[in-house]
């Protein structure tokens, strides 16, 4: 990804952006540009660089190397840095970070107070901000009276009391349990939509991200893997580690030998090979391109492992006959039953391909067949 000029039509932008403790790169190289009243989910396993990149745009950190942008203003550059409190900022922690001696109004208006708003207008923008998130009857409770979900939409209220040009969320639902931060996602995102915020979100939820961003991130290694609309990453992952991250099904290796397509080390055939084509790949085989049926020749043959429900069907993990580390995931209307023994059709045309280079450490995206 090419480096970004700063626009002031962006809401952020950073350009060769890293940060390094001692010999230790935490970031690599950070290139974005994230324009007014749309979403950027930065996603990635723990360690991966995706906190200390927002800590970097929010001022918290000092980048060793490169630029951060804010409304077409550098706020951090060499020989240049802008102290969070002056850089239009409101952020969303996980833990909330609610004082709780104060009330619900009174944990609102304070970032107000701390700029020196008068009194009545720190009253009438705290209750404006409240009735935002649907929470102005709450003003004068405690944050302990209320629920997690309460809490969150309370620590939203005060990151958007004093207008802020970009909102920085820290995995603002990851303290909620699994049923209430799957509700909170949707109205999260729709929250962020009507108030037609610019934010930032950092999660390791890929149903978090693809819910709540225009634009998402991968991060792995201190490195932006893919940036890519939900959409695009799903249909077109640049790289075998983003297809393994966002489980969007089987990685495996296959070989050509003539004209058919094997998996790698094995006498399983999986297709016709094109005249031409190269003699060995890695591919993802998605879940939505494998159907379930009968055992017979013209299907793989495959053992049922593991079968559990979901709402649109019965999610099996089978293993193929004769290549017992290459796992499959098929979704069937039926429940199957571990050690059934049924065959797979593979829709080749949904069949993503990466080209291996020769020293295996990056892939590169070759266009579907």
């Amino acid at each position: 990804m090419s480096a970004p000029e700063n626009s002031p039509i962006s809401a952020v932008s950073a350009a060769g952006l890293e940060l390094s403790y001692g010999d230790t790169r935490i970031l690599k190289g950070i290139d974005f540009i994230l324009e007014r009243g749309q979403t950027l989910a930065l996603l990635g396993p723990s360690g991966c660089g995706k906190t200390t990149l927002l800590r970097l745009v929010a001022g918290l950190l000092v980048p060793t190397k490169g630029s951060v942008a804010i409304a077409g203003q550098t706020v951090a550059a060499q020989n240049v840095f802008v102290p969070p409190e002056r850089r239009g900022l409101g952020m969303v922690f996980q833990d909330y970070a609610l004082w709780p001696h104060l009330t619900v109004g009174g944990n609102v208006s304070f970032p107000l107070e701390m700029r020196g708003v008068g009194k009545a207008e720190r009253q009438e923008r705290t209750m404006r901000a409240l009735d935002k998130v649907g929470l102005a009857a709450y003003a004068d409770r405690r944050p302990s009276d209320l629920s997690g979900g309460q809490q969150q939409r309370v620590a939203i209220a005060r990151a958007i009391v004093a207008e802020p040009q970009l909102i920085l969320f820290d995995e603002p639902l990851s303290n909620l349990d699994r049923e209430l931060r799957e509700n909170m996602v949707g109205e999260l995102a729709d929250l962020i939509a009507t108030l037609g915020l610019t934010a930032i979100y950092v999660t390791h939820d890929h149903s978090e991200a693809l819910t709540l961003a225009d634009h998402v991130a991968v991060m792995r290694g201190g490195l932006i893997e893919q940036l890519a609309s939900p959409d695009m990453l799903i249909e077109r992952p640049a790289t075998p580690e983003v297809a393994d991250f966002l489980r969007l099904g089987c990685l495996a290796g296959i070989e050509r030998r003539g004209a058919i397509w094997f998996f790698k080390g094995s006498d399983v055939a999986l297709m016709p090979a094109e005249d031409g084509a190269a003699r060995s790949a890695r591919i993802l085989i998605p879940t939505a391109g494998i159907s379930a049926g009968e055992d017979t020749p013209e299907r793989l043959s495959a053992e049922v492992l593991r079968s559990q429900f979901r709402g649109d069907g019965h999610l099996a993990t089978v293993a193929l006959a004769g290549l017992p580390s290459v796992e499959l995931q098929v979704l069937s209307r039926l429940k199957l039953r571990p050690g059934e023994r049924i065959g797979l059709a593979v829709d080749a045309a949904q069949i993503r391909w990466f080209q291996e280079t020769a020293d295996n450490s990056k892939q590169e995206r070759l266009e579907n067949v």
